[in-house]
Formats: structure tokens, sequence, C-alpha cells
């Protein structure tokens, strides 16, 4: 024991001694001393991550799910058992029912990398902008994250040689833009009728994930051209909501839709005196003939109470729609009627009320849509319907300081395949005049 204390004691003092002459040592000497020192930088690498996991000592499974196939079968053969894949099926349920994962969705399996390749996690992406980690080592659960989203301010404009999605596409656009374009001009524009020539430019905001569009978050101001008109589109927040306007506040959402179902052709138009193709003799059509192939979803133009929905004669299924009191719209030779709507039934714009049939007098597969105005059958091709409403007078001001900017700044594009950078579009936070 005393010579245990004695080593002690010589220790401590070697210990003092040495840090009096270091501390009394000229900084540049202790410099020279440290940069003596070697450090191994393999030390301080940082490990590989993969969704957020350090996976160096591991190994990684990539696929997608097929058809009919199920978790467990997945698992099966990465040394899991059929109680810990049933204790995880429970665990994961409030987070993300493992009985619902898609065919064709993406997932990937961290193991380890020995013989049995035990797999530690499961992640599943049942979207593009977020994913599903099942973790198996230890404690059983899941959670979900978000992928992280860029945004970016696009613009995009062109002369329509085809159709708008081809036009489209060639300027690298996403399928998605092509939706939200016809939902902004829906009212305006007959897209299955694009005129060679038409135009279009638009800015607005691209989502992607990983290099992947996968949304458009914001229409910043649109312009289409179509048979030789032009419409503006001028995104503006009333109290209500966000809506579309043209330049001087009108709604560009109308009261009834352009057509009611995705046509192939117009097989006959609005006329006193046709050659039924039945019958065999000339007599009104008051209707337009939408050819399209049977099934096709058939959809009411507008809100409203169904006042007819049944057989009869040479209409066939058909089921009569009153908008308001101006407007009433017919939908004839459904192959059915779709379930829930009888008289009586309100109905809501672009609701699904038939699929085309050829039921009736008629002599292959297509929708007669007929059109009442004020009581009286007219063409509806050459209806002219009115806006469903505008910007109230108290915000007035405000929206024409946003419609001339983004007017002002859709003008200054070109109709080429180009990108362009432009100016901030003002919205309804910054700086506006106040009343």
């Amino acid at each position: 024991m005393r010579k245990n204390q004695i080593w002690l004691i010589i220790v401590g003092l070697t210990i003092t001694i040495i840090s009096a002459i270091y501390l009394k040592a000229p900084l540049a000497e202790q410099e020279g001393f440290l940069a003596e020192i070697e450090v191994d930088s393999t030390f301080f690498q940082l490990p590989t991550l993969y969704y957020g996991y350090p996976i160096d000592s591991f190994d990684i499974v990539e696929g997608k799910v097929r058809w009919n196939q199920n978790l467990s079968e997945i698992l099966s053969a990465f040394n899991i058992s059929f109680q810990d894949i049933h204790t995880l099926a429970q665990n994961a349920r409030e987070v993300y029912d493992v009985r619902k994962l898609k065919a064709g969705a993406s997932y990937a399996i961290i193991h380890n990398r020995d013989s049995l390749r035990t797999a530690r996690q499961f992640i599943f992406e049942p979207s593009p902008t977020e994913y599903v980690v099942y973790n198996l080592v230890d404690t059983i659960y899941a959670e979900r994250q978000q992928k992280p989203v860029e945004v970016k301010e696009r613009t995009l404009a062109a002369e329509i040689n085809s159709s708008l999605y081809n036009s489209l596409m060639d300027l690298g656009a996403s399928p998605i833009l092509v939706h939200r374009m016809v939902d902004v001009f829906a009212w305006q524009v007959d897209f299955f009728r694009i005129a060679k020539g038409d135009k279009f430019k638009l800015v607005f905001e691209e989502e992607t994930v990983d290099g992947e569009v996968v949304g458009i978050r914001n229409i910043k101001g649109a312009y289409f051209e179509h048979w030789g008109k032009s419409y503006y589109a001028i995104p503006f927040e009333t109290e209500e909501k966000l809506d579309f306007f043209d330049e001087e506040g009108n709604s560009l959402r109308k009261t009834l839709l352009k057509a009611p179902l995705d046509y192939t052709r117009i097989s006959s138009r609005f006329s006193l005196k046709r050659f039924h193709p039945v019958q065999k003799r000339y007599k009104a059509h008051l209707g337009t003939d939408y050819a399209a192939p049977t099934g096709t979803p058939i959809r009411t133009v507008g809100d409203g109470v169904v006042l007819e929905a049944r057989y009869h004669g040479g209409n066939g299924n058909y089921v009569k729609i009153k908008h308001n009191s101006n407007y009433t719209t017919q939908y004839l030779h459904m192959s059915k009627i779709e379930r829930g709507i009888r008289p009586g039934t309100t109905v809501k714009q672009g609701q699904t009320i038939g699929y085309v049939g050829s039921t009736g007098l008629a002599n292959g597969p297509h929708l007669c849509y007929r059109f009442w105005k004020n009581g009286r059958q007219v063409d509806a091709l050459k209806v002219d319907i009115p806006s469903s409403g505008g910007i109230d007078s108290t915000q007035i001001a405000n929206f024409k300081v946003v419609s001339d900017s983004i007017r002002n700044v859709l003008d200054q594009i070109n109709f080429e395949p180009q990108e362009k950078l432009l100016a901030k579009i003002p919205t309804q936070s910054d700086d506006l005049p106040t009343q």
C-alpha cells in the first residue's frame, strides 16, 4: 500500500512540473508543438446517411411493391418473424396502415451485412413528397416524414400546333400543369376545339422533390388566346377564397361548363332540319351530339336540381337538370344513370350523373346534350354564359394594382419555348393602396 502511495506522489509531481513548463512556454512554441501532432482525418469522417440513417455498416435493397404483394412477403426474406411483422402492423396502424401498400410504390430495406440479412428499417414511399420508416430494431414503431420540397417560379409560352397537352409537354412541363390550366379557363375555352394557332402564356410556381415535379403551388398569372379572342386570368383572394378574374375584375368561373364530357368529336350540331340516322327523315335536332366511347362519364355542367332521371322512348336513359331560373340542361342516350341521381337530387358542377351509351333512338354511343335558356331550346355552343360574379367594389382598387402588374409581366413574355426570368409579381400582401 505504501509503495502505491509513493508512486502516485511521483506521477502527480511529474504532471505538475510538465504543466508548469508548458504554460510558461511562448505561444509560438505551443503552436509548433501542436502542429507536430498528426490527426487521423478518417476519425472525423461523417457517416453516409440514407433517409437519415447511417448505412456504412449495412446494406440496402430497393424495390417496388408488386400487385397484391404484402409486407409479410417482402420482409420474410430478411429474417423478420411473422410475430414481429404482426406487431409492426399493429403499432404502425395510426401512422400508415401496412395493409395499404400501393402497387408500384417504392420501398427500401436497410439490413445487416451478414448471411441472415436481418432487416433494420423498412422504408416505404406512399407519395413522392413523403416516406414512412418502419423501425425493426429494438422497439418496433413507425414514423412518417416529409421530403423537402423545392419551389421554383417558371414561365412558359407557346403557340399551339396540335393540343395544349402536347405543347406543354414539348416545353418540359408536368401533366399536372395541364389540368390546372384547364381548370382556370374551363369556362372560356373549349379544350376539345383547340384551333391551330391558339396561344398561351403562364407564370406559375412548380414544386419538385428530388428533381421530380410533384405539384403546382400557384398559377400567378395566365393568358390564353382562343379563336382570336384573348383571355387573362388574374389570381386574387377575396373574402371567400382565391379565384381567377379577368382584367376588369369579372370572375372567370362561369355558371356552366363548356362541355359535359370528354368527347371524341361533335358528331351532330344543333339544327332545325337534320336527316335523322335512325328514323331516316328530316326533323329538327335541338341538341349537340358528342361522340364518345360507351361508359364515358357524363358530368353536369353546373350546380342544380334534377328534374327528371329515367328511361323514355327515343331519349333512352336521360337526366334533366334545372340550374337556375334561366338555364336547364338535358343529357340523353345514357348507358346508365349514375346511382343516386333521381328527381329532386341536388348536384354540383362537374358531378358525374351518368355514362355515355346508345339507348333510345341512337345508332352509336354518344351524348345528345340539350340546352334551354329562358324556357326555349337553343344551341349550347352559341350561348354566352354570364360570369358568376366579380370583385367587390371595396377591393377593386387593390385588384387593379395586382391586375395591371400581372398583365404587364404576361405581355412581356414572347411566344417562345424558352424559360424567362421575370420580376416578382406582387400579391395582395404586398404594399397596396388602402381605401
